[in-house]
């Protein structure tokens, strides 16, 4: 699929994914999602949006934790105790066509659709963790969206609620598969967690109901934070 062709990857669960980028048009990271990640794993995985890190010991308490964990910090993730165990060994690419962000005048909030020119999909940086229901023993695979101080473009759209002048962290097409090594340092990382170039995206408001189902704007739609 073309998916897994643009990643050099391959699948072997062609319908889930297949179901999972059909949902990625109509949902938000508010409805905790299945998404497709792609790891050093060669098959395109599913994934749910809202890292559980593998400590957690009730599924009251994954719940909880997955509601503040859709966005990790790139200035925090190697101290938070959520996302410093994965940061430097289980990253990965969220697939991606473009993202929300609203725009504040005053009282009003202006959607706009924010996206990487001539990429039609593009990577987002993530992180991800494999946690097992201690009750039911089911294995579930998490991750979250990586944010970064907002380049030009974000900065002037993303600039209220409670943490403005943000953006998704962007990886370039052509650090995508050094950004999933597991020989990167501390140092090494952090030197990809940069603010992508303004002058390669561009953006455009939308209506208010791109929320709604079927909209297919976007396959990631980026919580603020």
């Amino acid at each position: 699929m073309a998916l897994a062709n643009r990643y050099g990857r391959k699948t072997d669960i062609l319908e889930i994914v297949k179901e999972i980028l059909d949902e990625q048009y109509k949902i938000t990271a508010f409805t905790h999602p299945d998404c497709a990640i792609v790891t050093t794993n060669p098959n395109v995985q599913p994934a749910k949006w809202g890292l559980i890190p593998h400590w957690v010991k009730t599924e009251e308490e994954a719940l909880r934790i997955r509601k503040m964990t859709l966005n990790a910090k790139a200035e925090t993730a190697f101290t938070l105790p959520s996302f410093r165990g994965s940061i430097l060994t289980r990253r990965c690419l969220v697939p991606s066509t473009g993202f929300f962000e609203f725009h504040h005048e005053g009282k009003d909030a202006i959607p706009y659709f924010i996206f990487v020119k001539d990429e039609t999909i593009f990577s987002l940086g993530g992180i991800y963790e494999v946690w097992q229901n201690p009750a039911t023993k089911e294995t579930v695979q998490t991750f979250s969206v990586l944010t970064v101080p907002a380049n030009a473009l974000c900065s002037t759209i993303h600039n209220g609620g409670k943490n403005p002048f943000r953006m998704p962290l962007i990886i370039r097409r052509e650090n995508e598969e050094l950004w999933l090594s597991g020989s990167l340092k501390t140092n090494d990382v952090k030197e990809l967690m940069i603010p992508f170039e303004d002058g390669s995206m561009d953006a455009y408001p939308v209506g208010r109901d791109f929320l709604k189902k079927g909209s297919r704007d976007s396959t990631v739609v980026e919580r603020e934070g």
